[in-house]
């Protein structure tokens, strides 16, 4: 008989638990799990691998999921002046020393999942993404789930310049 009052009560809760649509509670080691702090939300969501590449510059921060900042540098960070910047070469070396950064303070072992997220269409974009694609990347490649373009697009927008007429 008590089986049975065991059954029923818990075929009970799984309704009420359809009703509201909620999960019905788990009877076993998920709340043994979530007593202990066993529970992995934070692992679960990834961390961010920010690249920002405009015509004159090239920025890349890399976020924890909480989107605190582990490391945010550009091209000027590492001693390109001026027009110097906005080259291809000056990206690459940047997104070499972020992904170095990195490895020196060991956060290619913490990171589980990654997501890079793209904005802007400067030469920098295909230059950080090659070096995350190369031999240098290696070790944060296989934890990449997502790559995201967060370019921001004009809809409408304020009026164009007067176009040059030349000759």
């Amino acid at each position: 008989m008590d089986e049975l009052a065991q059954a029923t009560s818990r075929i009970a809760l799984e309704t009420v638990a359809k009703a509201r649509n909620t999960p019905p509670p788990s009877f076993g080691e998920g709340d043994l799990a979530q007593q202990v702090g066993l529970d992995n939300e934070t692992d679960s969501q990834p961390y961010h691998f920010h690249i920002y590449a405009h015509k004159h510059n090239t920025h890349v921060t890399v976020t924890k999921p909480n989107r605190d900042a582990i490391i945010s540098v550009s091209c000027g960070n590492l001693g390109f002046k001026k027009s110097n910047r906005k080259h291809y070469d000056s990206a690459y070396q940047l997104g070499a020393y972020a992904i170095d950064k990195l490895h020196q303070g060991g956060w290619h072992k913490k990171i589980k999942s990654l997501e890079v997220v793209l904005r802007g269409y400067g030469p920098g974009r295909e230059a950080v993404t090659k070096i995350l694609l190369g031999s240098q990347g290696k070790l944060l490649r296989n934890s990449i789930i997502r790559v995201a373009d967060a370019t921001r697009l004009k809809f409408g927008g304020t009026r164009s310049r007067k176009m040059r007429r030349l000759g």
